[in-house]
C-alpha cells in the first residue's frame, strides 16, 4: 500500500470532517469550493469507488445514490503510512528519534503523557 494520491486525500479529508455519510455530489460541492478548477462528478465518483475497493471507504444505498463512509480514521491512515516505512527495513529507533526530533515541546509533553497512559493501561 502507498499513501493517497491528490484527489484520494481531499476526498478522504473531506469525508473524515463530516459527521455522517455522505454522497458523491455532496463530497463534490466540498471540495469545488476550495478549487479554481472544478472537478467533475464522475471523477469524483471513480476515485471514490477505488477507495471503496481498497477498504477506505464503505457505502450504502440512499435511494438511486450512495452514502460513503470512512472505515479507518486518519489516525489509522497515518499509522499505515509509518508501518510501510518498517517494512522498508529502516531502522526504527533512529527512525522514531528522527520523527521526535520535529516536534515541539508541547506535542514532546502530548506524547510522554499517551505512552504513560499506555503503560499505567498494561499494568492494570
Amino acid at each position: 500500500m502507498r499513501g493517497f494520491g491528490e484527489l484520494e486525500q481531499a476526498i478522504m479529508d473531506v469525508i473524515w470532517a463530516a459527521d455522517e455519510p455522505l454522497a458523491v455530489r455532496v463530497v463534490l460541492e466540498r471540495l469545488n469550493r476550495e478549487r479554481p478548477q472544478q472537478l467533475a462528478y464522475n471523477t469524483v465518483q471513480t476515485v471514490m469507488e477505488i477507495l471503496h475497493r481498497k477498504g477506505w471507504l464503505e457505502r450504502a444505498k440512499d435511494g438511486r445514490a450512495f452514502r460513503y463512509r470512512a472505515t479507518k480514521n486518519r489516525e489509522e491512515y497515518a499509522a499505515s503510512l509509518i508501518d510501510q516505512v518498517w517494512e522498508t527495513g529502516a531502522d526504527r529507533t533512529a527512525t522514531l528519534v528522527r520523527l521526535f526530533d520535529e516536534l515541539d515541546a508541547g506535542e514532546v509533553a502530548e506524547l510522554r503523557a499517551a505512552l504513560a497512559a499506555r503503560a499505567e493501561e498494561g499494568r492494570a
